[in-house]
């Protein structure tokens, strides 16, 4: 007997409804981070006469905080979980981190990393991801990250305190009840993250989880400018990307394609 033909829509829902769940939850962790980070900055400035004060200790300039990075990296005896948005990673980045994470490793530390999507288009990036998961670190990728964030030992924590101008510094934060919501936000994040190479191709109509993220990022109102540096791309990849999903949907301008994508469940 032949099958009987299914209706596009039956075949989709289930995927665009368990990707339109996933898209939200994301959402709602980006508005959560965004917001302890503000309240992380202004509980600095109350109190930075202090060293320490309310949990926190901030580090001056790019060079401060890449030391204290490694300090904490060779203090840390059990885990350190690690947010690494931005793309691509510089050749010293690169150079730094190795000697770092293989001393990890061999002392028996477990290392997590999350990476962006778009790094599987840096060879150098990639190669490093793949060489520190054959010593044992655990890497894994998503489209978009809130912030750049490091955590040793499920202790101390380090953040950005501008997450967009990593030359401001960062802050250190060792307060427990914050540490802990940042520990609930990596957790969320690495469940919905696949390992480096490790996601399916979707069907040839289906959104992949880029476009997807671009999409909703479009949808709130990030300049396609934005839109490359929170994914990590540049503005060339993420117009072609757009034009991509226009051309999935069938559509002859954005306003259309954002029409289209709301009628599809993709929005």
């Amino acid at each position: 007997m032949n099958p009987l033909p299914v209706h596009p829509e039956m075949s989709f829902s289930s995927y665009i409804h368990r990707r339109e769940m996933e898209i939200h939850a994301q959402q709602l962790e980006l508005a959560a981070v965004r917001a302890a980070t503000a309240e992380l900055t202004a509980a600095y400035a109350a109190h930075q006469g202090s060293r320490g004060s309310a949990g926190l200790e901030r580090l001056n300039g790019v060079h401060e905080v890449r030391a204290r990075l490694t300090e904490l990296s060779r203090r840390a005896t059990e885990e350190l979980l690690a947010f690494m948005p931005g793309g691509a990673l510089s050749q010293d980045a690169l150079d730094a981190s190795r000697p770092l994470d293989e001393r990890s490793l061999e002392s028996g530390v477990r290392l997590k990393t999350v990476f962006l999507d778009s790094v599987v288009n840096d060879r150098a990036t990639t190669e490093y991801a793949r060489w520190l998961s054959t010593l044992g670190g655990e890497v894994r990728t998503l489209p978009v990250l809130p912030l750049r964030m490091l955590v040793a030992d499920r202790t101390t924590a380090v953040l950005p305190i501008d997450p967009e101008d990593s030359r401001q510094g960062a802050v250190i934060v060792h307060a427990t009840g914050v540490v802990a919501a940042l520990l609930a936000l990596f957790d969320m994040a690495w469940e919905r993250a696949v390992p480096l190479d490790g996601s399916r191709a979707p069907h040839a109509d289906a959104p992949s989880r880029q476009e997807l993220t671009l999409l909703n990022l479009l949808a709130q109102g990030h300049t396609d400018e934005v839109a490359a540096r929170k994914l990590g791309l540049s503005l060339r990849t993420v117009r072609r990307m757009m034009a991509s999903v226009s051309g999935k949907l069938g559509a002859r301008s954005r306003f259309e394609a954002g029409v289209l994508a709301s009628r599809s469940g993709w929005l």
